[in-house]
């Protein structure tokens, strides 16, 4: 006895033309393709045995796409919704654990954990994870923040960024700053190099000998460092400071200066060798606005590459390999490039101000 005669498919221009691209298409999903293939073949007269021979499917797949393809087309080759597992963390209990990691804190800690959560709630740590995860909480981490409070903070801050992306013409803008308190340190243990498989090893505990004080000036322009190491850092050593610079300057040009509000910046005696020289110009950033300064930028450079994992058995040692890194950068110096404009700086400073203020009226 015969089965059940197969549905005969016959495909219009548009159509066949989709099934065909579909096949030669490199990232169409390999389901969607095999389907592909298995109607174009019914449309070729091939039975369903026939079919699964050539293709490697089961009849029952074949007959299953020539009979959703006969009834609904190129769309009934798309997967069926599935309605899946049912939900077994209702929408009230996703806020719960929203409102209780943003409002509270558990008896014994000042903040939230997986595990801790998950055990006061009642949820699995996985659950609490993938909630945590959707909506972006993090009680883990923390973050530190310090506002300006100089009353001339807008003033500042549109006068600097100006000089960062629109310099005057024939101008050297200098960013002028100091870092203090240096120390040359020595490892109470040999350090054990890197070696394949393990990394440089060394010991948490050092020997101190000694500080120094590093003065460095950052011209904008260029990217190249003028510096000098001193054993302290008062009026008379940055005033030193500055005929260092003075003398590194070519004749002619305008030189704006770029620094902080330091006591040892505005003595009389620095006032008054900075008013002898009228083609000098200097710029004071905001009070707790130390990231203005583009110098600083440099010296975190500086940390990381030399001062970080160095072991200095003196101070002569660390200022020679402060001076040594200095003449490698100025072999080929790069300047930092500035992108945000004054107004996007005061804006974003506003929206955190703004935010601050929010959460502290909720608070109270």
């Amino acid at each position: 006895m015969r089965g059940r005669a197969a549905v005969s498919i016959e495909l219009n221009e548009d159509e066949r033309a989709f099934l065909e691209a579909q096949l030669r298409r490199h990232k169409a999903a390999r389901s969607l393709s095999d389907r592909c293939g298995i109607v174009l073949k019914c449309a070729d007269g091939l039975s369903n045995k026939e079919i699964a021979s050539v293709l490697g499917h089961s009849e029952h797949t074949v007959g299953k796409w020539r009979n959703r393809f006969a009834q609904h087309r190129i769309g009934g080759l798309s997967d069926e919704y599935r309605a899946g597992r049912p939900r077994t963390v209702s929408d009230e209990q996703v806020a719960e654990i929203i409102k209780r990691t943003l409002e509270t804190t558990p008896k014994d800690a000042t903040h939230w954990s997986i595990r801790t959560m998950a055990a006061r709630s009642g949820l699995s740590h996985t659950t609490v994870r993938r909630i945590w995860n959707a909506f972006g909480l993090q009680p883990h981490r923390s973050e530190t923040f310090k506002l300006s409070a100089d009353p001339l903070f807008v003033d500042k801050v549109q006068d600097i960024v100006g000089l960062y992306m629109a310099p005057p013409n024939r101008a050297i803008v200098l960013c002028v700053d100091e870092k203090s308190q240096i120390q040359a340190r020595d490892r109470e243990q040999p350090v054990l190099p890197m070696g394949p498989g393990v990394a440089e090893r060394r010991t948490h505990t050092y020997i101190r000998h000694g500080t120094t004080s590093l003065f460095a000036a950052l011209d904008i322009a260029t990217g190249a460092v003028i510096g000098k190491c001193y054993k302290r850092h008062r009026a008379a050593e940055f005033l030193d400071f500055l005929k260092k610079i003075d003398a590194a300057m070519p004749d002619g040009p305008e030189v704006h200066l770029v620094m902080d509000n330091y006591a040892t910046h505005k003595t009389p005696k620095i006032k008054a060798w900075l008013a002898r020289r009228p083609h000098w110009h200097v710029h004071f950033t905001p009070t707790s606005a130390s990231w203005i300064n583009q110098v600083e930028r440099w010296f975190a450079e500086l940390t990381r590459k030399q001062l970080q994992r160095g072991v200095h058995r003196s101070i002569a040692e660390l200022e020679a390999d402060i001076t040594a890194f200095i003449n490698a950068h100025n072999e080929n110096p790069k300047p930092y490039r500035w992108v945000k404009s004054a107004d996007e700086i005061l804006a974003s400073v506003k929206r955190f101000c703004q935010k601050t203020q929010q959460s502290l009226c909720h608070e109270l």
